[in-house]
């Protein structure tokens, strides 16, 4: 089932302020049924993190409340599918693509974080931030956490604790990432988490595989199978270094086939089960226009 937050792209009048003229809308749950967005009623992802229920799968069988409230798909605009409190990523997860940045396979998860600051939404701009000469595209799957988890155990069902699985950017300045040693700068600049659209709640890892594609060119593509440590171990990993709440996300890690980005190029980020997440790219100087 495919999940997503999103808001109307309808004017809404009861939400105008005199004082700041038109107010967004606040963002909303919805559930895709082909071409439609069906609005659910209040907050998802504590139902779906098992509060009221077992799981996102729980969820399918009515657990939700829908509202009678629907739009053609192309009359809203879908955000982020969560709001993280962090974002925990996953570096060298791929055999080829350790090699080919020159780095040893790691023999533990190596995670680090970006800024929830970085997140922006499906067909939202990647800013190239004038301090960076190289801007990395890194298509990845990641996990959504959909109830609060600490210092799991080996016998932990890891599944009753994800949300769903979606699509994610993990754009890099490779330059700065070189220079710093350490991620943090390389990775956590203002739209460097482009991450959609939607929330999907059932994956087929074992036949699931990632691609990224620049101007329609296919440049990354692996099964999720390649990678070194899986789902379940990465997040009892993670929880046993820093508790897990609903609305995390985690990045799983990219595959071989890493390459810059330049403005006016088009990303897209594909997982199969889940689907696409595109987005332009544009120079600094353009994003203030």
């Amino acid at each position: 089932m495919k999940l997503c937050r999103f808001q109307p792209l309808e004017f809404v009048a009861l939400e105008i302020s005199r004082s700041t003229g038109p107010v967004r809308p606040e963002p909303r749950w919805g559930v895709i049924e082909i071409q439609t967005v069906r609005e659910i009623s209040g907050e998802l992802l504590p139902w779906a993190g098992g509060s009221r229920g077992e799981g996102a799968a729980n969820s399918a069988e009515g657990r939700f409340p829908e509202s009678a409230r629907a739009w053609p798909i192309q009359e809203v605009k879908l955000l982020p599918p969560v709001a993280p409190s962090k974002i925990v990523c996953l570096g060298r997860n791929f055999v080829e693509h350790a090699a080919e940045l020159g780095n040893p396979v790691p023999k533990d998860p190596l995670i680090f974080l970006k800024p929830p600051s970085s997140v922006i939404a499906a067909e939202e701009p990647i800013v190239i931030p004038p301090d960076s000469k190289r801007v990395d595209y890194e298509g990845e799957m990641a996990v959504i956490i959909g109830r609060t988890c600490s210092h799991l155990g080996p016998m932990d069902d890891v599944k009753r604790y994800i949300a769903g699985y979606t699509c994610l950017n993990d754009v890099t300045a490779r330059d700065l990432q070189k220079v710093d040693v350490q991620f943090t700068r390389g990775k956590g600049f203002d739209t460097f988490c482009p991450i959609g659209p939607v929330l999907e709640t059932e994956l087929d890892q074992a036949t699931a595989k990632v691609e990224t594609y620049v101007n329609g060119v296919r440049k990354q593509s692996a099964p999720l199978t390649e990678m070194i440590f899986s789902v379940d171990a990465i997040i009892r990993w993670i929880s046993r270094i820093m508790t897990l709440v609903p609305g995390d996300v985690i990045a799983t890690g990219t595959p071989s086939g890493v390459g810059p980005l330049a403005a006016g190029d088009v990303v897209e980020v594909t997982v199969s089960g889940i689907g696409t997440l595109r987005n332009p790219v544009v120079a600094a100087e353009d994003s203030l226009v």
